[in-house]
């Protein structure tokens, strides 16, 4: 299989922007052994931010343009150097992407990346992607990394999208006031009342929220793309998910339905 892997800022880092050690090598340690059982992967991370906020020492989320870019800049030399430290560990070799917008809106770039990402995983290499925030401005941003990672997905023509997020899934009600919410198993469609259960709140130092999950799950869904949204504490839970379990909620690609 043709997997994206989308990892949230909460996943990567606590929530003071500090790196969690222990979360990280679980996940490198995991993703290494799904590559080594023959799959293809791609990682769409967040973290450049919040790692950069951490590094800085900052209390907060900058709030102007140029503090977070200049953040994003120095978060993401950490990132890369986690990751390339930490696949090397197992044997597998990373690659950075950062890209725009408009990387996607022009025919020409948006076929070269294609072919990048196509040769990397024919080299049995593991393309790390993140928006490029040291110089994205917010008319060629993305917005989120989410729909980032379902924009790639349709891009690559993968088979399945897998969120890890600091929630378990889509809920019936919000968790945090209604001790009876559920997690739903399975979406065969994005209505208004799946919106409505989306909430519009992220983390701290994140930019998403279950909102741009929901909207990621749409462009995914429409490409035909499966996406399941797991709890990113346990990346254990990717075992689990590729041996059909069911963990998260899964939004079933529409050429899938019937």
């Amino acid at each position: 299989m043709r997997i994206v892997v989308k990892v949230g800022t909460s996943t990567l880092t606590y929530e003071s922007g500090r790196i969690n050690i222990r979360r990280i090598e679980t996940l490198c340690k995991v993703l290494s052994d799904i590559k080594n059982a023959g799959h293809e992967l791609i990682l769409v991370s967040s973290g450049a931010i919040g790692l950069g906020v951490g590094k800085l020492n900052m209390k907060d989320r900058p709030d102007d343009m140029p503090t977070k870019q200049a953040a994003a800049a120095i978060g993401q030399c950490e990132l890369m150097y986690l990751y390339d430290k930490k696949f090397l560990e197992y044997n597998h070799i990373v690659a950075q992407i950062l890209i725009t917008g408009s990387d996607f809106e022009n025919e020409v770039s948006s076929q070269n990346f294609h072919n990048t990402v196509n040769r990397l995983l024919e080299l049995n290499v593991m393309p790390v992607i993140n928006e490029n925030d040291s110089i994205v401005t917010d008319e060629i941003s993305v917005g989120d990394n989410d729909t980032l990672a379902a924009i790639v997905a349709r891009k690559v023509g993968a088979d399945l999208l897998i969120v890890l997020s600091d929630i378990d899934g889509l809920y019936t009600a919000n968790p945090r006031e209604d001790p009876d919410a559920e997690v739903i198993d399975v979406v065969f469609s994005i209505t208004p009342e799946i919106y409505d259960l989306a909430g519009n709140r992220g983390t701290k130092l994140g930019t998403g929220g279950m909102v741009t999950k929901i909207q990621a799950a749409e462009i995914a869904m429409d490409a035909g793309i499966d996406m399941i949204i797991s709890n990113g504490t346990h990346p254990e839970n990717l075992y689990r998910i590729l041996d059909g379990e069911k963990v998260g909620t899964k939004f079933r690609g529409k050429k899938q339905i019937g």
